[in-house]
């Protein structure tokens, strides 16, 4: 089973949002066991869109389209989708009712005849009634094909996915059981891991596929099957996956990519009722919005310190002005200063810190470009490393925060 994702908007093609539709599309569709194999952006052009469906059917047996349903003249996406199937509009009473009640209940300008206009829909379409918006889910089939047009907000189209088109999907179309497993490593390249698992990797029984996924800092490897027999696919990734862990025991940080590292440290640290402080200078607060993304983490973090000025380490964590003039502001002592001052301002049993050069330039000339160091504070030690992250601001502030979460996974075991 195949499906091509169409989003549509100018806004995208102009790189003024980023098409984050096609993102959790494509995880959606393929958590259903079908195969996405392409993904465009088009504009909102009733010749880009009707050519798009012309090639996107050629290729595929599932069309979901994002986008272009507003109720402004330049939203076409609906009218040229009623040509395209050869309908016609008719009005949808109970979808006017809901337009009507979305405006009374949130919206405080009035209603026009333009957001009416949104009940005016395909006559032969099944529709979706869009419960957090006032555009619908349109529904179309021809020979055995189904394409589905949906709102472009990200909000009103997830619960539309979730709710009403997967389901319709999976009831509509049978499909091979599909399942992929994702570990997760820190602390090595994508080469050496491939070196080191190459015996392993050669063996895996067809259509198993090996893909690496490398992000600075980690590797994510991800395991897939397909087939008929849902038992005998777990199975089989399960073997493999056992085979595979003795090989990366030294950098194995737990499986299925939707549990990062900052989720299993929360874990450990709830499980055994321990908290954590953070004291943050080059990464200026970046790992405390990847802890805090997460929901429950009240219950172990304590809160966080983005002492990115000199004078804020002095003030508000208690690092000595000698010890700064001594080693430098970029230097273990100040990492490991700074980690005890947030361990003893928040109260935590844990405390995680880093100061470094991110660059473009060196804030402290006595280290270059690059070098950070991470600190972390144990209820009964201290500790710190050095690294050197490179050269681009970017990769120096995300290394830093994997390897700092890293630093600190290794110090709960």
């Amino acid at each position: 089973m195949r499906a091509e994702l169409i989003t549509i908007g100018d806004e995208i093609l102009i790189g003024q949002i980023v098409n984050t539709n096609a993102v959790f599309l494509a995880k959606a569709l393929h958590g259903i066991g079908v195969e996405v194999v392409q993904i465009s952006a088009i504009s909102d052009d009733k010749n880009a869109i009707t050519t798009a469906l012309d090639q996107a059917l050629a290729r595929a047996d599932i069309v979901l389209m994002t986008g272009g349903l507003g109720p402004t003249n330049d939203d076409i996406t609906k009218h040229t989708l009623t040509d395209y199937f050869e309908d016609s509009l008719v009005w949808y009473p109970d979808i006017l009712t809901h337009i009507e009640e979305l405006f009374k209940k949130y919206v405080v300008t009035p209603i026009s005849n333009l957001n009416r206009e949104q009940a005016h829909l395909p006559q032969n379409a099944r529709i979706f009634k869009n419960e957090y918006g006032t555009a619908p889910a349109m529904w179309f089939e021809k020979d055995n094909q189904v394409v589905v047009s949906l709102p472009g907000v990200p909000y009103e189209m997830k619960a539309l996915i979730t709710s009403a088109i997967i389901p319709a999907l999976q009831t509509r179309f049978e499909r091979p059981f599909l399942l992929q497993k994702t570990i997760m490593t820190y602390g090595l390249g994508e080469s050496v891991i491939a070196e080191r698992i190459a015996d392993w990797e050669s063996q895996l029984p067809p259509p198993m596929k090996l893909a690496y996924l490398p992000s600075l800092g980690r590797v994510r490897l991800r395991l897939s099957s397909k087939g008929q027999n849902e038992n005998e696919v777990r199975a089989t990734i399960d073997h493999q996956i056992s085979l595979l862990r003795p090989l990366i025991e030294d950098i194995y940080y737990g499986e299925d990519e939707d549990q990062p590292i900052e989720l299993l440290i929360g874990q450990k640290l709830a499980t055994t009722q321990k908290t954590l402080a953070l004291a943050e200078s080059c990464t200026g607060g970046a790992l405390a919005a990847r802890i805090t993304a997460h929901a429950g983490v009240s219950s172990f973090f304590k809160g966080s310190a983005v002492t990115y000025a000199t004078a804020a380490k002095t003030d508000f964590l208690g690092v000595s002005e000698q010890l700064i003039n001594t080693h430098g502001v970029v230097s273990a002592a100040v990492a490991e200063a700074m980690a005890l001052g947030a361990q003893q301002h928040f109260k935590s049993d844990y405390a995680l810190a880093t100061t470094g050069n991110a660059g473009p330039t060196a804030g402290d000339p006595q280290e270059e470009v690059g070098v950070v160091y991470i600190a972390w504070a144990t209820p009964t030690a201290v500790f710190s490393e050095r690294f050197v992250m490179g050269n681009h601001r970017e990769r120096v502030i995300q290394k830093t925060v994997n390897k700092a979460f890293e630093c600190l996974y290794h110090a709960l075991e």
